[in-house]
This record gives C-alpha cells, sequence and structure tokens, in this order.
C-alpha cells in the first residue's frame, strides 16, 4: 500500500478520525497517529490490509475479538475505543500511547540488567494476566506489541488478532495464525490453540531476549523455529550472561517449559514470582490481578517437590488496623466481666 497516495485518499476515516501521521507498519497493518474529531483527542488506528475485508469469517471474528478486547480496562493494555470498516477496509481505533515498542528498545540498546527488565516484565503480565482472568488469551505475545512510554510504563496491544487470523488460514497455524514463529509456544508451534500458559512461554521468550539481547532460538524459515521450540533447548541463561542469578534462571526454565503443565498457569502467577525475586517496589504500574480465593500456589523446587509459593505481603490482603481494634475490643470486653460478676452479688447475695 503506497502511504502518500493513502493519505490522500483517505484523510478522514468514516468523517471521524483525520491521519496525521504513519508510526509503523507490519505484514497485516498500517499503524497511524490520528485525532478523534468528535472527541478531540489523539488516537492510534490499525488499518488492516485490503485482502481481510474480503473474508466475512474474518470479519465477524475480527469484530467479536474487537469487542472482548473493548471490554478489558487495565492500566497495562492498550484501550480499544473503536472498530470499524471505510472504502473496504477494516480499522481499529485505540488509545494513543506516546513512546516505543519494547523490541526496538532491544534492537537499539542490547541487553536489559535484571532490574530494568523486572519492572517491564512485570506490567507485562499485569496486562496479560487481567486477559486471562476475563477468558482471554493474546495468542501473539511478543516485544513488538508492547508499547514503552518515557516514563517507563508499559502498555500490552493487539489482543485477539492473531485469533481472527485464524478464521482465514486454518491450514497455516504453524505459520502465521497462532502468533509470531519467533515467540510462540511449542504447542502453538505443533498448530493447536493457545492457552494462558502458551502466553506465558511467550513471555518467557521476551523475557529471555531482554536479558541476553538475542532470542533462544534463530532460525531462516518459520518451520525449523517451529521444530526448534517443540525439541530444543535454548542456551542456558547463565552461559548467555554469567552474572545472572541462578535463580532466576531456574524460573526462566519453568516458563520455557515445553509441557504446558509445567509452566506456571497464568501471567498473573509469573508475576508475583518475579515481583517477589527483586525488588521492584518503585517500579510504575505492578498492580496484579487478585488471586481468588482458593489453596496457595504450589511451585517446584530444584529437588521436583512442590512448596507452597511465598507470598509478597502486599499480596497477603490482611488489615493490620482493624486487627488491632478488634484485639482492643475484645480485652475491653473481657475486661467488664468481674464487674458485672460484682454487680450480680450486690443485687442478689448468696443465701447463707
Amino acid at each position: 500500500m503506497n502511504f502518500e497516495f493513502f493519505m490522500e485518499s483517505l484523510r478522514l476515516l468514516n468523517g471521524r478520525y483525520q491521519l496525521l501521521s504513519l508510526l509503523g507498519k507490519g505484514g497485516m497493518a498500517l499503524v497511524y497517529k490520528a485525532r478523534d474529531q468528535m472527541l478531540e483527542r489523539d488516537v492510534a488506528i490499525k488499518l488492516l490490509r485490503e485482502d481481510y475485508s474480503r473474508s466475512p469469517a474474518f470479519l465477524e471474528r475480527f469484530r467479536q475479538e474487537a469487542k472482548s478486547s473493548a471490554n478489558l480496562s487495565h492500566p497495562n493494555i492498550v484501550t480499544v475505543h473503536d472498530f470499524g470498516m471505510d472504502q473496504g477496509q477494516i480499522y481499529i481505533v485505540m488509545e494513543y500511547v506516546p513512546g516505543t515498542d519494547l523490541k526496538t528498545l532491544i534492537q537499539k540498546r542490547g541487553r536489559f540488567r535484571p532490574e530494568e527488565a523486572l519492572p517491564l516484565l512485570i506490567q507485562a503480565c499485569a496486562g496479560i494476566g487481567y486477559a486471562h482472568r476475563a477468558g482471554l488469551v493474546h495468542c501473539d505475545v511478543k516485544p513488538q506489541n508492547m508499547l514503552v512510554t518515557p516514563d517507563g510504563r508499559l502498555k500490552v496491544t493487539d489482543f485477539g488478532i492473531a485469533r481472527a487470523l485464524a478464521t482465514i488460514r486454518p491450514d497455516e497455524q504453524s505459520d502465521v495464525v497462532w502468533g509470531s514463529p519467533q515467540y510462540f509456544s511449542p504447542e502453538q508451534a505443533a498448530g493447536a490453540a493457545p492457552s494462558p500458559a502458551s502466553d506465558v512461554y511467550s513471555l518467557g521468550v521476551v523475557m529471555y531476549e531482554m536479558l541476553t539481547g538475542s532470542l533462544p532460538f534463530q532460525a531462516t524459515t518459520a518451520t525449523h523455529l517451529a521444530r526448534l521450540h517443540l525439541n530444543a533447548e535454548p542456551p542456558p541463561l547463565t552461559e548467555m550472561v554469567p552474572e545472572i542469578s541462578p535463580t532466576l534462571e531456574r524460573i526462566l526454565d519453568k516458563v520455557l517449559s515445553k509441557e504446558p503443565s509445567q509452566r506456571y498457569r497464568t501471567a498473573d502467577q509469573l508475576g508475583r514470582v518475579l515481583m517477589n525475586f527483586g525488588d521492584v517496589r518503585k517500579a510504575p504500574a505492578l498492580t496484579l490481578t487478585p488471586e481468588p480465593p482458593a489453596a496457595a500456589p504450589r511451585q517446584e523446587t530444584r529437588l521436583g517437590r512442590t512448596q507452597p509459593a511465598a507470598v509478597h505481603p502486599a499480596d497477603a490482603g490482611i488489615d493490620w488496623p482493624s486487627v488491632g481494634l478488634g484485639l482492643a475490643a475484645l480485652v475491653a470486653v473481657l475486661g467488664l466481666i468481674p464487674f458485672w460478676i460484682w454487680v450480680y452479688y450486690v443485687y442478689n447475695p448468696p443465701i447463707r
């Protein structure tokens, strides 16, 4: 698509959104900064390729996914405002996030130190974990879909687009339909539908790339990458970066397990483990979705046994001032018992 021609022919999208500048482009879409003239605010608009608009199945699935994504309200998720079609092209209107995507940051600076990487990863876990609680799987977790603002806040975007693409080419699930080959999970590589554990694996690939500056698996074709995700083990983290903590390496090994049941169940669970690992309290937007009232999550030890996962004091949910007031009230009530016994005997002296 010729950008200059498109801007000239469609300056005002659907009579409402004024296209301002091109923010980025990929194999399936162009992303523009635009101005919502009705609400007078800047937005980001993703225009999908024209050939996607010719598939009724895709249109319906994309509408459903856009509707589900619009219901997600979280500080670490890019908000979806609107969805529609103009001049035969599908578009989706999203919150405009100043900054750049995480992939560009990795390419510019190389590897991140753990204290730099963990706050960003925890924010990604918080956003994706919130979606997991809502019953949604991202299906295409990668640093290109994580936007980082200048003040260090991270927002995840593009929920559901990979799912919608599955309605167009279901016979190509091992390529682009269920995610990006560099980041998808072994089960996605095998053509199976993703689960929350699949997103956790993809987060592990992003984590590996941030800490080492390179991907765990590299190949020239999607088919070769799929085989590596299915069968190969990445170079050990401590081999790539000797100063990395062995504990952090064990966490990453669990995340990158080939078997989904061996990983953390949701992104929230991974986020809590990372929060407990390092001091990231000064990082922005680290609120994770509360766990439901159930048994404490369990994690594997080095010997293969399980033990309750450590719980951060902030997650315990204990209201200490209320506990103190309750104890004080109990002591006061108990202290009145001798007084009421004395009153009883004054008015009801024992018979001699």
